[in-house]
């Protein structure tokens, strides 16, 4: 289960479903298991845009976000509201839960944990709850008390936990979980040659979209403001990922051609990225936890660009005092660093060395793992008002 807001928790379920799907038969999973990978949104009473919603982080009220949603309207107010504002908000997961009786849930979004939690409480379907923060610092107070396992990135974030009275047996170190093809062999200059990229010069992959393009209206207005000074920058080529904003494409070839630079690559919407991130040789980006951990797991440098709000001001923290990636907030200093990589390039490699223990490329195999390892489990769980309320009804009535 993911929310779609922000690309990165679908992007992490989708990796988690993938683990299953390879691992069926082995580690606890079932050889004909039924797998499915929803978004909780598409459930709800009232229904969101993703795009409209993830503007909050990225717009005029992206610094309310700290006071608001990060620090209070988080888990602990979900929590408050229990199974009450499960069955408001979300009757038709409820109904859902009835038919499927899944035999575990994994989250990977907060207001998905949430729910499945309520789910539980309301129709007294036991199955165990998993969840996946998919940054690098727990979202406020994130941690539902019915929650059996939390599989976050780092040592950190399981710091965090611990004060909210979360057991050490609920906490496994196991990173963020990432699609696969990251640790396979390849060729670099076959695969140069593969997307149309020059096999001599420093690859740099700009990050410039995603399936929500609201996120990155600042981070392009920022790039653009650099395209001027990268004719002087000729021992690098630079290559465009503008995800599937077809709009966005068109617009930078026609800068492109308009200022005749040559050393730059628009590509349209790629489907192997953990190889076209393994041939480049450092990346632009957001801050954002999958993106950024995709490419810890691809040995990809990066620059993240731009100020950073909520979960990605912690993930840009966290890398940046490992030592791991450098911090541009202005395009001047993003120039600043590209001339100094230009003209340095081994400096590269010492960010190598030191993302090197951040890097988790199995994670998505571990928690499939460690899931499988819950279910079938005889938990003793705590009544609630839910359970008193409906006593012995059958499920389908509750």
């Amino acid at each position: 289960m993911h929310a779609s807001v922000g690309s990165g928790h679908k992007a992490a379920a989708n990796a988690v479903a993938q683990a299953v799907d390879r691992l069926r038969g082995t580690h606890g999973v079932p050889a004909d298991v039924e797998l499915e990978v929803i978004d909780i949104l598409d459930f709800g009473r009232i229904k969101f845009d993703g795009n409209k919603t993830a503007a909050a982080f990225t717009g005029a009220t992206r610094p309310i976000y700290d006071i608001t949603w990060r620090y209070t309207l988080t888990g602990r107010l979900l929590w408050g509201g229990g199974t009450g504002w499960s069955r408001v908000m979300f009757p038709a997961f409820n109904e859902y839960i009835v038919n499927k009786r899944p035999i575990a849930i994994i989250a990977t979004h907060i207001t998905a944990a949430n729910v499945a939690v309520g789910a539980r409480m309301i129709t007294g379907i036991e199955y165990p709850i998993v969840c996946i923060p998919t940054d690098y610092e727990i979202e406020g107070w994130w941690p539902h008390k019915e929650t059996d396992l939390f599989c976050v990135a780092t040592e950190f974030m399981a710091e965090t936990l611990r004060p909210r009275h979360v057991k050490e047996s609920s906490i496994c170190i196991t990173g963020i979980p990432v699609r696969g093809g990251f640790d396979d062999p390849i060729d670099h200059d076959e695969e140069c040659e593969r997307f149309g990229l020059p096999k001599d010069k420093l690859l740099v992959l700009v990050m410039a979209g995603a399936s929500l393009p609201q996120p990155y209206v600042r981070f392009r207005a920022a790039i653009e403001q650099t395209l001027p000074f990268l004719r002087g920058l000729e021992q690098m080529h630079f290559v465009f990922l503008p995800g599937r904003d077809k709009e966005y494409a068109d617009r930078l070839n026609k800068i492109f051609d308009a200022m005749k630079l040559e050393n730059v690559t628009v590509l349209d919407y790629v489907e192997d990225m953990a190889t076209l991130m393994r041939i480049c040789d450092v990346a632009i980006l957001k801050s954002g936890g999958l993106t950024v951990t995709e490419c810890l797991c691809a040995r990809l440098p990066m620059i993240l660009l731009g100020k950073s709000y909520g979960q990605e001001k912690a993930n840009t923290t966290m890398l940046t005092g490992f030592g791991a990636s450098m911090h541009a907030t202005t395009a001047r200093e993003l120039i600043m660093v590209l001339r100094h990589l230009h003209d340095n390039p081994a400096a590269l490699k010492a960010l190598l060395v030191n993302a090197e223990g951040l890097r988790h490329p199995d994670a998505a195999d571990i928690i499939v793992d460690k899931t499988m390892g819950l279910v079938g489990r005889d938990v003793k769980r705590e009544k609630h008002f839910a359970e008193f309320y409906w006593g012995d009804k059958p499920a389908h009535i509750r």
